[in-house]
């Protein structure tokens, strides 16, 4: 669901069809944030490109870390869920736990505390920030670079997030696979989306969903 109307998979062509196909190639289906773009699909390129030089600069497990924790401080359900998903893959049970319910000791190094509680203020007021922040993060070894890396990702999320939010797109039903607890404790505003995932019909059946 979204608030406005969406070019269907079946009914895309050209520059949105490309789009739709290559969303369809990384997640098994056409993710509803996806047809949001369907307006400007040359906007979704362009942030693919900005994505990606953001995980590579930032590495996996610290640009993870700091979009769950800009997209929990947005109360973006997608985005949120979708980057639960992404860090149960390489998070033990005890930081997933901290991490959705704040349970048991907190698990996570000092730096990466203070570097996720730099991103929730950068999405939830930038212009609060002081020096004394971000000397807080140079207190724990981080240096300039690593804390543009940080701000960069933080904002990055919160343009993301807050235009398919804007828009009103849902979360897919192939987030209710995840844990009740999860799936409860990480949809904030919006709702996951019940219906069936959409699919391109000359490419049914194909990609590789993103667990």
């Amino acid at each position: 669901m979204t608030f406005i109307r969406t070019t269907q998979p079946d009914q895309a062509t050209d520059a949105t069809h490309a789009m739709y196909e290559r969303q369809q190639q990384s997640w098994g289906y056409v993710p509803n944030y996806a047809r949001v773009f369907s307006h400007r699909p040359e906007v979704m390129t362009k942030w693919a490109s900005l994505l990606a030089c953001l995980k590579r600069n930032a590495g996996a497990r610290r640009f993870e870390l700091v979009t769950f924790a800009a997209a929990r401080a947005l109360e973006s359900s997608y985005c949120s869920l979708a980057h639960f998903r992404t860090l149960a893959k390489f998070l033990t049970e005890a930081e997933l736990d901290y991490l959705v319910h704040g349970a048991g000791a907190d698990p996570f190094a000092p730096a990466e505390r203070e570097m996720m509680r730099f991103a929730t203020k950068v999405v939830r007021g930038a212009a609060r920030i002081s020096a004394g922040d971000v000397q807080v993060l140079h207190a724990h070894g981080l240096s300039d670079t690593e804390i543009f890396d940080i701000a960069a990702t933080a904002a990055g999320r919160a343009f993301f997030a807050n235009l398919i939010e804007a828009l009103g797109a849902e979360a897919d039903s192939a987030f209710l696979d995840l844990p009740e607890d999860v799936r409860q404790a990480l949809t904030a505003r919006r709702p996951i989306d019940f219906r069936a995932v959409a699919r391109l019909p000359e490419l049914e059946g194909s990609g590789t969903p993103q667990r």
